[in-house]
């Protein structure tokens, strides 16, 4: 009588079809973007901070001119619409772009990523709302109401135009989510996110 001895099973053929795990823990994860030199982050952290800073100074203008014109003889307010429309375009859509690009940057090149942290994805996902609302409803709205300006204004037009009072909502509601984007730079509150708190 003979007795069979139970063998291991083939390392080779148990781990096939299976992607091959880690030999150590402490084994550094593959980046698919490369690490920001200090150099290269302080120009970028520069780039950050002036179109922020810049973009948080068109709003205040914006809400500046606005109140002015509210309570502006019709003549001055049209001039002041007109004034509005030639910076809220173009300019603010470049410098929310910059700081939404130059942000990314830091991120990528940085441990915090863009969805690691909390913090910094509520930036990002703020950013990403604001320039959607400069884009899709501001700069239209302000554009049709600089054309209304135009129009009002002598001898083609009768002289009478007035400024809506929802046009001071724009510099009020955007001045308050960029402080809170700054404040959230300079505070770094929350920690990582679980999920990618796991996948370290």
């Amino acid at each position: 009588m003979t007795t069979t001895v139970p063998t291991a099973p083939d390392q080779s053929t148990a781990s096939a079809g299976r992607a091959p795990r880690r030999t150590s823990p402490m084994e550094p994860r593959p980046r698919s973007w490369p690490r920001l030199g200090a150099r290269a982050r302080r120009v970028v952290l520069i780039v950050h901070l002036a179109s922020a800073g810049s973009w948080l100074g068109l709003d205040v203008v914006l809400g500046v001119l606005v109140v002015t014109a509210l309570g502006a003889a019709p003549a001055t307010a049209a001039a002041l619409t007109v004034a509005i429309g030639t910076f809220v375009g173009w300019p603010l859509v470049a410098v929310a772009l910059i700081t939404l690009l130059s942000g990314g940057v830091l991120g990528l090149g940085s441990k915090y990523g863009l969805v690691r942290y909390r913090w910094v994805l509520t930036k990002l996902v703020l950013t990403l709302v604001l320039i959607g609302l400069v884009v899709g409803v501001l700069v239209p709205s302000v554009a049709e109401l600089a054309a209304t300006a135009t129009a009002s204004a002598p001898p083609v037009g009768t002289g009478t135009f007035e400024v809506g009072r929802q046009l001071i909502f724009p510099p009020i509601v955007s001045s308050l989510a960029l402080l809170f984007a700054i404040t959230l730079s300079v505070t770094k509150p929350w920690g990582r996110r679980r999920a990618a708190g796991l996948a370290r």
